[in-house]
């Protein structure tokens, strides 16, 4: 129950910070003809962070206009894959709780609520690791498509030395990053709980009563070899000593001998 109490406020969060993403940052060109000059080119870029279509004009500083450029990169089946899990795995968080705790005699009916809940737990955490390892993946591929360097390097006004190119200031990325974080969070609480839903099914108890019953079988058979042994030992003992004694018979039987010659005298 505890799983399921935080697996949802896991989920919420790795979607939330992912999902809910919008950022930017801004340049500035300053040309050799100051008329040409764009001290503040803002470039703003969002979930799910398709960012071959976020566009942006900038200065030429060659009296020809301007020019129109895109950032470069397509991180969006990475982020959308994350979200998805996010989500879903939160809905079946929610309705497992419910289950559990309200409809418990269901639950256990036939067995198939546990196995189940085992089955989904082991796919849901196979979705956790891949999911946040290509958004992990994913992510470093926004953060160098929307580094100012990179920016910068994409303008042709910025390959002439007499004009001056420079980033006002650069994106945040910390929620990102969190959200990162929040989903091998939720990889480590979905495969720490499998052992514990496991236990639940019928698989964990066949195998420990197949455990148990050679056990049985060994200490039984190894008691009643130990009273043979202590009968057989005790009889042998027995019948040896009987016949290692002298009977009462030959013991008290004369010899004939003597008993003549008193006779003769």
């Amino acid at each position: 129950v505890c799983m399921y109490v935080s697996a949802p406020l896991f989920a919420i969060f790795a979607f939330a910070t992912c999902g809910g993403y919008s950022g930017g940052l801004r340049l500035s060109v300053d040309c050799v003809n100051k008329t040409e000059s764009n001290l503040s080119i803002d470039i703003g870029f969002a979930y799910p962070f398709r960012l071959h279509q976020v566009t942006f004009e900038v200065p030429t500083c060659e009296g020809k206009g301007r020019q129109k450029l895109a950032l470069i990169g397509d991180s969006s089946s990475s982020a959308e894959f994350f979200v998805t899990v996010a989500v879903f795995a939160f809905l079946y968080s929610l309705a497992a709780t419910v289950v559990y705790i309200f409809f418990q005699n269901k639950y256990r009916e036939n067995n198939r609520g546990p196995l189940i809940d085992f089955i989904v737990t082991v796919v849901f955490s196979f979705l956790w690791l891949v999911g946040s390892s290509a958004w992990a993946k994913g992510l470093s591929d926004v953060k160098v498509a929307t580094d100012p360097k990179e920016v910068l390097s994409l303008m042709s006004a910025c390959k002439q030395p007499s004009n001056k190119c420079m980033a006002v200031h650069s994106p945040v990325m910390s929620s990102l990053n969190t959200s990162v974080v929040f989903g091998f969070l939720n990889f480590i609480l979905w495969a720490g709980n499998i052992w514990f839903v496991f236990k639940e099914t019928g698989w964990h108890s066949s195998g420990q009563r197949y455990l148990s019953d050679p056990m049985e079988k060994h200490s039984s058979s190894y008691k009643q070899g130990g009273y043979n042994q202590d009968s057989y030992g005790s009889s042998g003992g027995y019948s040896q000593q009987a016949s290692l004694g002298p009977s009462s018979d030959e013991f008290g039987q004369q010899p004939s001998g003597p008993t003549s010659f008193t006779n003769q005298i």
